[in-house]
C-alpha cells in the first residue's frame, strides 16, 4: 500500500510544475545575479570618471554632485537575491539605478564642452567601459525580465498554479515597460576623435 501511495504522489507531482519551478527559480536567481554583476562593475567604474571629469571641468560642481549622490544612494539598497521577492524593495532599487543612469548620462552631455577632456585617454577608456557596461545592463536585464516571464507564467498558469499555491510560490517582480525605455538606455558616448587645435 505505501509503495502505491509514492507511486500515486510522484505521479501527482511529475505532473504539477514542481520540478520547473525549481529549473525556473534557479534561472531568475542566476539571471539577477548577472544584473546586479553588471551594475556593480558601472558602480565601481564612477570614482574614476568623476574624478577624471572633474580635472578638467570643475565648475560642473552640480553635474559631478549630482552622479556623487545618485551612486550613494544606489550604495544604500542592499542589493541581495532576496531583492527579488519584495515588489517594493525591487521597485526603490529600480528607481535608484534609473536615477544613476540619468545622472550619468547628464554628465556625458557635458563632457561635450570639453575638447581637452574628451581627447585624455584615460577619459576615453573610461567612456568606453562605461560604453560596454550599460550595454551588458541591457543584456542582463533583458535576460532576467525573459526568465521571470517564464516563471510567472508558470505560477499563474492552469494546474500548475495550484502547486504556486501549495508551495507559496510568489510571481516575481520585473522591470517595468516604462522603466525599460529609460533605464536601458546608455549614455550618450562620442567617439568623434578630438578637433585640432587651431594654427597660431
Amino acid at each position: 500500500m505505501r509503495k502505491l501511495w509514492i507511486l500515486v504522489m510522484a505521479l501527482l507531482l511529475s505532473g504539477c510544475g514542481y520540478n520547473d519551478f525549481q529549473t525556473n527559480d534557479e534561472q531568475v536567481k542566476a539571471d539577477w545575479a548577472e544584473v546586479l554583476n553588471q551594475y556593480q562593475r558601472r558602480f565601481d567604474l564612477i570614482p574614476n570618471l568623476v574624478n577624471t571629469v572633474k580635472g578638467y571641468a570643475q565648475q560642473e560642481k552640480d553635474v559631478l554632485v549630482g552622479v556623487t549622490e545618485a551612486r550613494a544612494k544606489v550604495g544604500t539598497i542592499q542589493a541581495t537575491p532576496e531583492l527579488i521577492k519584495d515588489a517594493q524593495a525591487f521597485a526603490k532599487f529600480q528607481a535608484a539605478q534609473g536615477e544613476l543612469t540619468q545622472a550619468l548620462s547628464k554628465l556625458m552631455m557635458v563632457t561635450e564642452n570639453y575638447p581637452q577632456l574628451k581627447s585624455d585617454t584615460v577619459f576615453r577608456d573610461l567612456q568606453a567601459q562605461l560604453e560596454g557596461t550599460e550595454n551588458r545592463i541591457t543584456v542582463a536585464r533583458n535576460r532576467y525580465i525573459k526568465s521571470v516571464q517564464a516563471y510567472n507564467v508558470l505560477a499563474r498558469s492552469f494546474p500548475t498554479n495550484l502547486t504556486a499555491m501549495m508551495f507559496s510560490y510568489e510571481v516575481k517582480p520585473s522591470f517595468t515597460v516604462e522603466d525599460e525605455r529609460a533605464v536601458s538606455k546608455a549614455p550618450a558616448v562620442d567617439f568623434a576623435a578630438p578637433q585640432a587645435a587651431p594654427a597660431k
